[in-house]
């Protein structure tokens, strides 16, 4: 498939006509000013995505299968967490412990392309890119919709744009058909005045630095952070663990000794402080890849793309911790219940910031197509 079939992928169907047209979106029923007025009981939550960047190997994270064979279990064990009968990877056991925190979604999949590109752009847009039509960045629709508060970005990416995942093609991290007043802030991870303790809670590590900037910067006003975890992937050992020195250079080695003990110990010492600060009720975090691995383990100690099934986790935001929302099958290769769209975790963390998702719409080619062509998780909250 071509790059420029990539925004053709899915085909969704065609929404109400009965707009009105509003800065590239069209509101039911709303000005633009009508549309800030209903956001602004909204305006103390705050979202924060973290992608992990690459695709992150839910067996090795989030959803091992203890009891399958070992070229799908992979190296490691399965530890027991703070939810009884809810097991993670032996390389998380600080996110173990707070599990009981946590929402964990074990049936995420997509059918596009096995590509960075489109996972990345279903997970903060909620949809393919149309005929070089750009579809905006979830935080890009939430400024849109907000009043502005000044010297305070409202979305932030943290600490650079994606660039250079595998091909040249829109990876979501625009304002697109919305226009450039409402491009995200590039934000570096660079951390000032903060005491030691508070860096030694998230590790003195990139992912540390840039979840303890992401706290910052909610702090300070900012309502949607997208943290990348790695803004690249060219020639890095990321997420993307292929074992392949020319493309993923990471194996699943590196799993264990750099890159789940660095999440493990940032998103629990990120948890911990906004709980400590009394944020965390208004403050929506979401961890998850652009897809996952392959159930078997490549003869390189590495694992290969894999849409079919991944997982996510969600906290703060007074989510139903210990709540497990859908299930894989026994080589957590599909799932087995309550398949989750990436879209559906863009229309979950629209309507935490108040935009009201049902009701946006875009007019291409003189059709009018649902903003995001999926329902917020309402499952997180039961």
């Amino acid at each position: 498939m071509s790059v420029a079939e990539v925004g053709l992928e899915r085909g969704d169907g065609v929404s109400r006509r009965d707009f009105l047209r509003v800065g590239g979106l069209s509101v039911v029923g709303l000005s633009q000013s009508a549309m800030v007025r209903a956001a602004a009981a909204f305006a103390h939550r705050r979202a924060i995505l973290i992608v992990m960047t690459g695709g992150a190997s839910q067996l090795e994270t989030f959803d091992p299968k203890p009891d399958a064979s070992s070229s799908v279990r992979g190296p490691f064990k399965s530890i027991e967490t703070s939810v009884p009968g809810v097991r993670f990877s032996e390389t998380l056991p600080l996110l173990a412990q707070r599990a009981n925190r946590l929402a964990i979604i074990r049936s995420m999949n997509h059918d596009a392309a096995p590509i960075h590109e489109t996972g990345q752009q279903l997970l903060q847009t909620g949809r393919l890119a149309i005929g070089g039509v750009k579809f905006p960045h979830w935080g890009s629709v939430v400024a849109s919709q907000s009043a502005t508060r000044m010297g305070i970005p409202s979305n932030a990416i943290v600490p650079a744009f994606l660039s250079n995942t595998g091909v040249s093609a829109y990876r979501g991290q625009e304002a697109g058909l919305l226009g450039s007043d409402w491009e995200p802030a590039a934000i570096s991870a660079e951390i000032e005045g903060e005491p030691e303790s508070i860096r030694r809670q998230y590790g003195d590590t990139d992912f540390g630095r840039m979840l303890l900037r992401s706290r910052q910067l909610v702090e300070r006003g900012t309502r949607c952070v997208t943290v990348n975890l790695f803004d690249s992937l060219h020639q890095r050992s990321t997420w993307d663990c292929h074992g392949d020195p020319n493309c993923g250079p990471a194996t699943l080695n590196d799993y264990q000794s750099k890159l789940c003990p660095d999440f493990d110990r940032a998103l629990s010492g990120l948890l911990d402080d906004l709980a400590q600060r009394g944020l965390l009720d208004d403050t929506l975090v979401v961890a998850t890849g652009e897809f996952g691995r392959t159930p078997n383990v490549n003869e390189r100690l590495g694992r290969d793309h894999w849409t079919d099934c991944w997982s996510a986790v969600v906290a703060g935001g007074r989510v139903s911790g210990g709540n497990v929302i859908g299930a894989s099958d026994s080589t957590a290769s599909r799932p087995i219940d309550r398949p989750v769209d990436p879209g559906e975790l863009t229309a979950t963390m629209l309507d935490w910031c108040g935009a009201n998702v049902e009701s946006l719409s875009v007019t291409i080619d003189k059709t009018d197509l649902p903003l995001i062509p999926c329902q917020k998780l309402t499952e997180l909250w039961s």
